[in-house]
């Protein structure tokens, strides 16, 4: 029985990660190792930009549902700390979207306790 040597298992496990890539990025061993190196990165850098992104979006959309509402996002987030509503920012701007009803209710409880 043949024995496949570390070293090839290793550098084919790199190529195939470098697959699609152009050029000799795809082809050859130590370009292909630099890219897959770079490219895990850039992964792991954009899921935290991601994650910065989504919560931009969710102020965004809460301050554009509070404010038919009559009351501010920079006055509403210390209200529902002093309310002791506990949501995040995201299920309030789903609630938002979702159940405009439910979030009406939780902004009158957060008026109260100004």
């Amino acid at each position: 029985m043949r024995v496949k040597s570390p070293r090839r298992q290793r550098h084919n496990k790199i190529l195939k990660a470098a697959k699609g890539y152009r050029l000799s990025k795809h082809r050859l061993y130590k370009t292909a190792k630099e890219s897959v190196l770079h490219a895990g990165q850039y992964a792991f850098a954009g899921r935290h930009k991601r994650a910065r992104d989504m919560r931009r979006t969710w102020i965004v959309r809460l301050n554009a549902a509070l404010h038919p509402l009559g009351i501010k996002y920079s006055v509403f987030i210390p209200a529902l700390k002093k309310a002791k509503i506990d949501l995040d920012r995201k299920i309030l701007a789903d609630l938002a979207v979702r159940e405009p009803k439910t979030f009406q209710d939780i902004v009158a409880q957060a008026k109260k306790a100004i």
